[in-house]
């Protein structure tokens, strides 16, 4: 931006008043719901802006964005306040009233605080992180930014590859943020004053926290990275990721959304981590060790929230939520303590091989959406290659039940592009999906309903199958094909996304930091909200790439040799590279594992988990008593 924008909260809200009614949806920018925190700006020596780099109606919806919205506005020092990327028109509307990307209860300008913390959960944010600082008027690059800016931190699942948005964030937070966000708190008040390079200086120096500008990245003359390596004493060279020992209380207080968000619904994490194992799956060994909250928390929590926020449906989340330990009597006790309520349950994780009859009848009154399982491949040959064995009988035995307990709608989820996938297991999803409405029809009849969501598989660093290439876009289409032929008529229903989306995912999640110069020149060409269908421009990208002097085919479809340096390797998940090399080789052999829960494999995580639970104080492991309700 090159006008002078505007400076203070007087002249943010006067603004305010005369445009927001030509906006859509002006609830967005207004701040102030109920469970809202607003602190007296002076009396506090903290100011965080918890950013998002999405709009409203999803980032209200994040759970763990708003976790640490309240950790740390339980500090009576600390007031963080809230920011989302303005939507199009919003956008326009600030650029030409020279109005800053400001907090939403402060109406303070972002460049008035001491950190911009920006949740990043998923690559294709990447442009709306860049307009966002150019809206708050701070220069896009980490090295322009001095100590007169708020320290830009970064953190969410896709920062487990901090590479590609290295050149314009000053520090990222890898790993659980509930611990790590405290300390970067405290370092940040104990250097202030100081130059933007001791404070970075001594957030590298935390646990977690990993400072690109104090590395060195060299290169093989193929474009293979040959090493990373630290350049100052406070920069370890493998930052390993922080873990939570003990899951803290969960989250209540969440705030009443002015507007519909994508899920109008409270969440509380039930357990965090996975013990399956499925080969494809980023989240389950980046959170890898599983940890369980309590039944008697879970109901405590649930209680809280309904009396906080009188939100009608609780969503119990977890990345396998049927494998929580006690889920059928967690379900039941909620359904008991809530009777006559009209509260919902959902359970938006369900494996097919955990699901049983006594689960089903425990949820079977919460019917407001269809029953939902993640199959991920149609044939036993390709569930044997990514670790998610289950028989097609089993499937259809978990399906029948389903209909007959009531489900009229019956979701299925399925990924095409899986290491040695062939045309003939493409067409087994299609076969199946009819299985499964053929099963619905014999108790519903033209009712019964299939709605099959197809992804494409993208390699994800920190995963067994980071070694694998990328579809090409000619091999997507033709998979995607056969999809559209055979599923369609009468009670089936297909989503898939575009063969385009999927090359940007995956360029940008497996990349090296030479790509902060395609990313930057493609937001110059106008590229934002490249998650939103209508808005994704893949010939910018294409143009951003020849730009940069790189090519697209590098870090898409080039399969890796065993021994590649990757871009993230300096970044420790706690499982070790040597665990995920024996999965892509036993993959290649369609060798399968159990679940972790019945037989430990070594991947490293457990000694790193033993000893954080050891220096854990026994208080840790209290759990809050549930609060007695009245019933009316």
């Amino acid at each position: 931006m090159q006008q002078t924008l505007l400076s203070t909260p007087e002249q943010i809200e006067r603004t305010l008043e005369h445009v927001l009614l030509s906006v859509q949806k002006p609830a967005r920018y207004v701040g102030g719901e109920y469970n809202s925190v607003r602190k007296d700006w002076d009396a506090v020596s903290l100011h965080v802006a918890m950013a998002f780099p999405d709009i409203y109606d999803l980032a209200m919806s994040n759970l763990g964005w708003m976790i640490l919205y309240g950790l740390l506005n339980d500090q009576p020092h600390i007031f963080a306040d809230r920011a989302f990327s303005p939507w199009t028109d919003m956008e326009a509307v600030m650029r030409r009233e020279a109005l800053p990307l400001y907090g939403l209860e402060s109406k303070r300008p972002i460049r008035d605080f001491d950190i911009l913390a920006i949740s990043i959960p998923y690559e294709q944010l990447y442009t709306n992180v860049l307009n966002m600082l150019d809206l708050a008027g701070m220069p896009l690059r980490s090295e322009e930014r001095d100590e007169r800016f708020p320290l830009v931190i970064a953190g969410g699942h896709s920062t487990y590859n901090p590479e590609p948005m290295a050149d314009f964030i000053d520090a990222f937070a890898i790993g659980e943020g509930e611990d790590v966000i405290m300390d970067i708190a405290r370092t940040v008040q104990a250097t202030r004053g100081q130059s933007r390079e001791a404070q970075l200086r001594a957030l590298a120096q935390i646990e977690g926290v990993y400072v690109p500008r104090f590395y060195d990245v060299d290169y093989h003359a193929d474009g293979t990275i040959a090493r990373v390596v630290p350049t100052v004493p406070e920069a370890p060279p493998v930052v390993r990721k922080r873990i939570v020992p003990i899951l803290p209380p969960a989250f209540t207080r969440f705030l009443v959304p002015h507007v519909d968000t994508i899920h109008n619904r409270a969440p509380i994490e039930i357990t965090r981590g996975c013990t399956r194992g499925c080969r494809f799956c980023h989240a389950g060994m980046v959170t890898r060790p599983v940890r369980e909250r309590p039944a008697p928390e879970v109901l405590a929590a649930a209680d809280e929230i309904v009396h906080n926020t009188g939100f009608d449906e609780l969503g119990l989340l977890s990345l396998s939520t049927s494998d929580y330990s006690h889920i059928q009597e967690l379900v039941a006790a909620i359904a008991e303590h809530f009777e006559g309520e009209n509260l919902g349950v959902s359970l938006p994780s369900l494996r097919i091989e955990t699901v049983s009859v006594n689960l089903m009848d425990a949820i079977k009154q919460n019917r407001r959406s269809g029953f939902t399982f993640a199959p991920e491949a149609a044939t036993e040959r390709m569930r044997r290659i990514i670790n998610k064995f289950i028989p097609d009988e089993q499937l259809l035995e978990t399906v029948r039940a389903a209909y007959a307990r009531g489900w009229v709608t019956i979701k299925l989820y399925f990924m095409i592009g899986h290491p040695r996938e062939t045309l003939e297991d493409v067409e087994a999803i299609v076969a199946l999906a009819r299985r499964v409405l053929a099963e619905g029809r014999k108790i519903h009849g033209h009712k019964a309903k299939v709605n099959v969501g197809v992804s494409t598989f993208v390699p994800k660093p920190h995963t067994p199958f980071q070694w694998v290439p990328l579809d090409t876009l000619d091999q997507i289409r033709a998979k995607q094909a056969i999809l559209k032929r055979g599923i369609r008529g009468g009670g089936l229903h297909l989503r898939w996304n575009r063969p385009e989306e999927t090359l940007l995912e995956a360029f940008l999640s497996r990349g090296d930091r030479r790509l902060g110069a395609v990313i930057q020149r493609a937001w110059e060409l106008g590229t934002k909200f490249d998650a939103w269908q209508e808005h994704h421009q893949h010939q910018a990208w294409v143009q951003a790439f020849e730009d940069a002097g790189l090519e697209m085919d590098f870090y898409t479809h080039r399969p890796r040799p065993i021994d590649e340096v990757f871009p993230w390797d300096h970044i420790d998940i706690a499982v070790t590279k040597q665990y995920l090399t024996q999965e892509y080789l036993w993959s290649q052999e369609g060798k399968t594992r159990v679940d972790c829960r019945e037989h430990c494999y070594a991947c490293g995580i457990l000694p790193k988990f033993k000893a954080l639970r050891a220096e854990t104080p026994p208080e840790a492991w209290k759990c809050p008593p549930v609060r007695t309700r009245r019933k009316a």
